[in-house]
């Protein structure tokens, strides 16, 4: 098979392998265990670089050695804060954004996103793009606050300006409730 759907993550990097090129100035808005934050940084060069986010010191700390590990600590500036800084964080403007929203893989399910600080995180990344730059989002409703975080998007990315902004939803819709969806939305 030439092709071959697989996750919402897949179609968000697959996105992203299209829109961002080397010297990109990129945030990985929930670091996790660092693997977007590593391809964001694989993409962008040695002249770009990478702001990434995550709350939880085990998330930095995990990205960190990842980064260390394959020689690209120096293109990335990890923080241990909220994803809901970027605006007053990042120097603007960026080129791309992602979004891959839930709990840590592997840590505590008690901490997860929220609804009022991707909202917001969101919000900013948005005010930060560059033309022609995209924000990808994948959420996870099959838990109770992912599942307000979806809908909460849903909505908020469809009352973006069409004249500004155009947005895809990516669902499966076969593949049963609760599914992974991705947003990819680009500034026009």
């Amino acid at each position: 098979m030439a092709y071959e759907l697989k996750s919402a993550r897949f179609l968000a990097r697959e996105a992203l392998e299209r829109a961002v090129k080397a010297g990109d100035v990129l945030v990985d808005a929930t670091m996790g265990n660092g693997h977007d934050t590593l391809f964001l940084a694989e993409q962008t060069g040695a002249e770009g670089h990478v702001y990434a986010f995550d709350i939880q010191e085990d998330a930095v700390a995990s990205t960190r050695k990842l980064l260390e590990e394959h020689g690209m600590s120096d293109r990335a500036t990890l923080l241990c804060r909220s994803h809901a800084e970027i605006e007053e964080t990042v120097p603007g403007p960026i080129d791309a954004a992602v979004f891959n929203l839930g709990w840590l893989p592997g840590g505590d399910h008690g901490i997860t996103t929220r609804c009022e600080s991707t909202k917001k995180a969101v919000q900013g990344a948005l005010k930060l793009l560059r033309r022609g730059g995209i924000v990808t989002v994948c959420a996870y409703p099959g838990h109770p606050e992912g599942e307000r975080e979806r809908d909460m998007l849903a909505a908020f990315f469809a009352a973006l300006p069409n004249r500004e902004y155009n947005v895809l939803r990516q669902t499966f819709p076969n593949a049963g409730e609760g599914a992974p969806e991705c947003f990819v939305i680009q500034k026009l």
